[in-house]
């Protein structure tokens, strides 16, 4: 049977960076009228149905409603609290539900947890979110017939999707958390308001990809060397302190919408997986797809390794093809 999932946070884009870059906002409204569309490639794709993450904006909703006579839609049995970790959950009862593919609505912060709980079920996802490189720009109507071309098994996993490594974070031995794309250690002690972007609190940064194509921290790496989505391997940039003439490399990234900073490398290096690579911060923050999460403290031991098994993604633009002369 062709299930799809749809996880959508009602809450990405629209985090600080409004206020201190020119970070674009991202209706509700815009976000709904996105679903509508999504659902319309996926009725097109003979999808179904549809299990959807209930949220408290009522995303998906009029989405439902307009295709209740062709297409069979539900949400999940889950009742949102309004957290990150909603995502998480409702990826999981996805998996256990055999679903064929998730469509997210986010940014890389709301794909991060989505891929803490989908296990090898494809992501396909569109962005609404800020700093965004693991989502894609994509018409919503587009974005369905993917999917419901994934799902339908008319379009093969082989053929269609890209495995996405991760950079998982270690404390005192024990995974504790994962980026997708890009894992920052900063010199401020408190998360705060938790997104970064300021680069000169930045210590250092393990990517799993560089793009010069993208927004965010990832684009510095795009400086040093070009890493896509399936390379066996990622990047390790330390930055050179402020007012320092220790440095290999300067060069001007933008790593906000709307900001540009001088970057200072003081060395790098490709990041190997599953090596294992020591913090080397008494006091900071780690931030994960650009989002402040871990405390560093003195008693912590803090590591960082590269997994090339991470979630699997949509290639849109494989997949398009394929739907089309299928």
């Amino acid at each position: 049977m062709s299930v799809v999932g749809i996880i959508a946070n009602p809450s990405a884009g629209k985090d600080i960076r409004r206020l201190v870059a020119q970070g674009r906002v991202v209706s509700n409204q815009e976000k709904s009228n996105t679903l509508r569309r999504v659902f319309a490639g996926l009725e097109s794709m003979d999808v179904e149905k549809v299990l959807v993450m209930r949220d408290m904006a009522g995303l998906a909703r009029q989405a439902m409603s307009d295709w209740e006579d062709k297409m069979s839609s539900n949400y999940i049995n889950l009742e949102p609290t309004g957290s990150q970790n909603d995502s998480v959950a409702a990826a999981r009862m996805m998996q256990d539900l055999d679903v064929k593919c998730i469509i997210t609505l986010g940014g890389d912060g709301t794909n991060r947890m989505v891929a803490k709980g989908c296990g090898k079920v494809p992501i396909a996802p569109i962005s609404t979110g800020t700093n965004n490189v693991f989502p894609k720009e994509i018409e919503g109507t587009l974005a369905g017939i993917a999917a419901g071309a994934v799902a339908s098994g008319k379009a093969k996993l082989a053929h269609t999707c890209k495995r996405s490594k991760i950079i998982e974070v270690l404390i005192n031995n024990e995974k504790r958390d994962i980026a997708l794309v890009d894992a920052a250690i900063a010199r401020q002690s408190m998360v705060g308001a938790r997104a970064v972007w300021d680069a000169s609190s930045l210590h250092s940064v393990f990517l799993t990809r560089a793009h010069a194509a993208t927004i965010g921290i990832s684009s510095i790496g795009a400086r040093l060397k070009q890493v896509e989505i399936d390379d066996p391997h990622g990047l390790y940039i330390k930055f050179a302190e402020s007012n320092s003439t220790n440095f290999t490399k300067t060069f001007k990234a933008p790593i906000a919408p709307g900001i540009v900073h001088k970057i200072q490398v003081a060395n790098w290096a490709i990041l190997q997986q599953d090596e294992t690579y020591q913090i080397d911060v008494p006091r900071g923050t780690i931030a994960l797809d650009g989002e402040r999460e871990i405390e560093l403290l003195p008693t912590l031991n803090a590591e960082v390794r590269l997994n090339v098994e991470g979630p699997w993604v949509v290639d849109f633009d494989k997949t398009l093809e394929i739907a089309a002369t299928g």
